[in-house]
């Protein structure tokens, strides 16, 4: 993938935003385990930031997926995981169904504004008995003249307690499981909704809730597309989403990497650096060498799903490799951090937490498995 001078400058744009207006907060909003999205938001929209790959008649940028992958790799700048998340939520989780399938009417009244940063929103998919398993889902909608009625619980909702409206994965009839379902914008202060925080091993700065819908109305129009289609719908999003997520792990990558060679350059052991020491030094290496590897395939997948190409082989291996070296890169280098590693504070620590989500949200790594041996005609027949 080819990087312009205008990706550049995005990139820039981002690191530059993140420096200066999230990093200052993260230990407080780490310590009350929220932070203030409406108002970091806001400022991203007057920058343009949360609309790049949307119509400019909504207020985006107008420009392809390459510049997303460009901002999500910037946020990596960030000194914790649950602000990307949300921001990545509004970007490329709970907005690309309704930009790309969503009437006139429905995106002038919640797209344009969640790319102006006036709304908050969150993708409503994951419920108690139904999490990479989207089939299974029980959360039901029925017809009552003009609106449809809604009923049911979703769990794991990122943005949550703070959002304007949900994108709402719905059954809406009692056909098969995969032809049932439709995506349904549902605001956030309709009666009958209520939410419950959940408290978390990391991604403490993002709130997190379980939504309980109670005889919820919404306007029949509020439908996202065709009725029925919404579960095709939702797995479109998870590419984007899927994308999105190992994007943003590639410069967070290089940063504990990064800050582990500084460390160990400083750390003296038995009279000398423990960098020095080749198992150290080699370690260091292979880890650095898996997120160049990474960032290649990483490229390619997006590059491909720019030019319209189907990606879901490339993103599930995307997905997959990005969680697992969350967990391996964070793991390994703390260890060389010793004591200090397992410090709060720490950038190690803290991404040992909030790293460990990366191989569950968005499908959990046995899905990706299932999609990648699918593609590859090696998933036994039922």
């Amino acid at each position: 993938m080819h990087l312009s001078q205008e990706h550049t400058q995005l990139s820039e744009t981002v690191i530059k935003f993140v420096q200066q207006e999230i990093n200052p907060h993260v230990a407080e909003w780490e310590a009350q385990e929220s932070y203030p999205a409406h108002e970091v938001f806001k400022k991203m929209g007057n920058l343009g930031l949360l609309g790049i790959k949307y119509e400019e008649e909504y207020g985006g940028l107008g420009l392809d997926f390459t510049y997303s992958l460009v901002m999500a790799e910037a946020l990596g700048e960030t000194n914790c995981g649950g602000v990307p998340l949300s921001i990545g939520v509004q970007t490329d989780m709970c907005t690309p169904a309704l930009a790309r399938y969503g009437s006139p009417e429905l995106k002038r009244e919640f797209l344009a504004p969640s790319i102006a940063g006036d709304y908050v929103g969150c993708i409503g998919v994951s419920e108690p008995g139904a999490g990479s398993d989207v089939a299974s889902l029980k959360t039901h909608a029925r017809v009552d003249g003009g609106d449809w009625v809604i009923n049911g619980t979703k769990m794991w909702i990122t943005n949550g307690m703070q959002a304007d409206w949900c994108c709402l994965l719905v059954n809406t009839s009692e056909g098969p499981a995969h032809k049932n379902k439709s995506l349904i914008v549902v605001p956030m202060d309709a009666p009958g909704i209520s939410k419950q925080k959940i408290q978390k091993l990391g991604m403490n700065a993002s709130d997190t809730a379980q939504l309980f819908f109670d005889e919820v109305r919404v306007p029949k129009h509020h439908v996202i597309g065709e009725e029925g289609k919404g579960f095709i719908y939702q797995m479109q999003q998870f590419q984007e989403e899927r994308l999105w997520g190992a994007s943003r792990s590639l410069r967070l990558l290089d940063r504990l990497i990064d800050a582990t060679i500084d460390y160990t350059k400083d750390r003296l052991i038995f009279g000398k650096p423990l960098l020095d020491n080749q198992v150290v030094h080699f370690r260091l290496a292979e880890l650095r060498t898996d997120v160049e590897a990474l960032r290649s395939l990483v490229y390619r997948a997006v590059d491909e799903y720019a030019a319209g190409r189907d990606i879901t082989r490339l993103a599930s291996m995307a997905k997959l490799k990005a969680g697992r070296l969350m967990r391996e890169v964070a793991d390994s280098c703390l260890q060389y951090w010793g004591g200090m590693g397992y410090a709060r504070e720490n950038l190690l620590s803290q991404f040992y937490r909030d790293g460990r989500l990366s191989s569950i949200g968005g499908g959990a790594d046995e899905i990706m498995l299932t999609i990648i041996c699918k593609t590859e005609g090696t998933l036994p027949a039922r």
